[in-house]
């Protein structure tokens, strides 16, 4: 093919590139009647890839609901969610299982680690939920926790291991399947501040060396800090969207 030919047009306009995810209008109510309650008014949210965002607002804001939405545990009533350009909504709930299967990893609050196993067969599960080969699913949960800097302790039990290396191995349980998106509700909330901080600095790093893109929900201002924009709720819609200057890091970075 010429140059010619393989450049578009001049003055031809580019195709825009949607957000990795974007939120119109999105409500959600919950109960019908006079026991309904909204719990999401109209939300307007767009997350390019490489992205980190921090959620923040009082009890009853509305950010936990907006958080279930983002990873596809709930549906909006009304609204779009738009995934790499695809309506959410459109999908039924096995394509919505598998979306989240293949674009999203978890991190809670609690550790949720399978107490009798070890780490690199906590990190492994998803991958069995998979139906992956064993060798396979073994040299991925070693990368993984590789990565969060535990490889030395794949063979130790969640008994065996201090509470920020219990939530080190389920980030690494969180990111074996290669996610796009990491959503993190309250991921600190269990450590004390020395474990905390050096959790987000492994959340960090992930972002900035990773390219993933990472959605945490938290209380704290200082772990909040640590995101590129803090986008706080009150009564179920955006409040106030803060910039903390960074620049997405760039997806699928080395």
């Amino acid at each position: 093919m010429s140059a010619a030919t393989a450049a578009p047009a001049q003055g031809a306009a580019a195709t825009p590139v949607p957000p990795l995810i974007e939120l119109r209008g999105i409500t959600k109510t919950y109960g019908q009647g006079a026991t309904a309650f909204q719990a999401l008014k109209g939300v307007d949210l767009a997350i390019e890839a490489g992205d980190f965002v921090a959620i923040m607002g009082p009890s009853g804001s509305g950010k936990s609901t907006a958080m279930n939405t983002l990873g596809c545990l709930d549906t909006p009533t009304t609204g779009e969610y738009r995934f790499r350009g695809v309506p959410v909504q459109s999908l039924s709930r096995d394509e919505r299982a598998r979306l989240r299967r293949r674009y999203f990893g978890f991190v809670f609050q609690g550790f949720h680690l399978l107490a009798r196993t070890t780490a690199r067969e906590n990190v492994e599960l998803p991958l069995v939920y998979r139906g992956e080969p064993r060798a396979q699913r073994h040299a991925a949960a070693q990368r993984a926790l590789e990565a969060v800097g535990l490889a030395a302790w794949a063979d130790h039990t969640p008994g065996e291991l201090s509470g920020g290396q219990q939530q080190r191995v389920a980030i690494a349980r969180a990111i074996v399947t290669e996610p796009q998106v990491l959503l993190a509700d309250e991921p600190t909330g269990n450590l004390d501040s020395q474990r905390s901080h050096e959790i987000m600095e492994l959340i960090q790093r992930l972002n900035r060396d990773y390219g993933i893109t990472v959605l945490m929900v938290t209380h704290e201002h200082d772990i909040a800090a640590y995101a590129h924009r803090i986008v706080h709720f009150r009564d179920g819609v955006v409040e106030q969207v803060q910039h903390n200057g960074a620049a997405p890091a760039a997806q699928g970075a080395a």
